[in-house]
């Protein structure tokens, strides 16, 4: 079958920055292992298929693939996803409910001079595991005392569990060195949610001026490490909010990459309200086979 695919960039404010996705128009007789390789094919953080709801009130199901394996949620491809789905539906603004294996989430997109912007109403945070401070700076070849004094790293989640590990200093974001086997094992104590090992959330953070910094890394990511994360952003705003007072913050990632990238964040009726812009890239077609 010949379907419509959309590659955008996402968190951009220009084109071949942000995190690339690509979504597939109409795949609900898509399988599953054509879903996974084209993922692998395309070799993006995550690639995105739009089927018809199966839940009361979903505007549409959006499936969404790793290189390695779907995933319940993820930030950047459910904002993408919405602005593919309004560009082929010919709305230049529109309010979606999308449906993913997290339950349901209101997306909010617009057209703005060319260029378009998509907000994200996240599923309300879940609070878990404390990690050990020593132990998740190792794994980033970072030492203990680099670590933020008043901010303690847990993981947080928003539909896709994130591992928030604070530093007191943004410099020490650029004096990593990875090591996955000990990111795996400082994680080892935390309860998986749905079968998923949390992403790995370096932060620095000023919360007095709505600021952040930081860098993902997982082994679901191209490279290991992905240019901007939704699905973690979503849970460093309830973080913030919870211990720091911080209700609004922006944050950035992705420069050490060369792929820069702003996500927004602002509590809604103690939800994570995650935007960005979102640069179509690439409109064309794709034939895959029938499930």
């Amino acid at each position: 079958m010949i379907h419509r695919i959309a590659w955008l960039d996402v968190f951009a404010e220009r084109p071949l920055a942000g995190n690339g996705l690509a979504v597939v128009d109409a795949a609900d007789e898509v399988s599953g292992e054509s879903m996974l390789a084209l993922a692998k094919e395309l070799d993006l953080s995550e690639t995105t298929f739009v089927q018809s709801p199966e839940a009361d009130g979903a505007d549409y199901r959006n499936r969404i693939f790793t290189i390695e394996r779907e995933i319940p949620f993820a930030g950047h491809p459910s904002l993408g996803t919405a602005v593919a789905v309004a560009r082929w539906r010919g709305q230049e603004e529109a309010s979606f409910v999308q449906e993913t294996q997290s339950g349901l989430q209101p997306i909010e997109v617009r057209a703005e001079d060319g260029r378009w912007r998509a907000e994200m109403v996240q599923n309300p945070a879940e609070f878990g595991t404390e990690l050990d401070i020593e132990a998740v700076m190792h794994a980033v070849g970072l030492n203990s005392a680099e670590a933020h004094q008043d901010l303690a790293p847990q993981v947080v989640s928003t539909g896709l569990p994130t591992a928030i590990v604070p530093v007191s200093e943004p410099a020490s974001l650029r004096r990593i060195t990875l090591d996955f086997e000990a990111i795996d094992a400082s994680l080892a104590d935390a309860e998986p949610r749905a079968g998923e090992t949390p992403n790995f959330y370096l932060v620095w953070a000023d919360p007095a001026a709505g600021e952040a910094r930081a860098r993902m890394f997982s082994t679901g990511a191209p490279g290991g490490e992905d240019p901007a994360t939704g699905s973690a952003a979503g849970p460093l705003g309830a973080y913030l909010a919870e211990y720091a007072g911080c209700e609004r913050v922006t944050i950035r990632q992705g420069e050490e990459m060369g792929r820069p990238s702003v996500l927004e964040v602002e509590m809604a009726a103690g939800r994570p309200r995650v935007g960005g812009g979102v640069i179509p890239l690439i409109d064309g077609e794709v034939s895959l086979p029938r499930v």
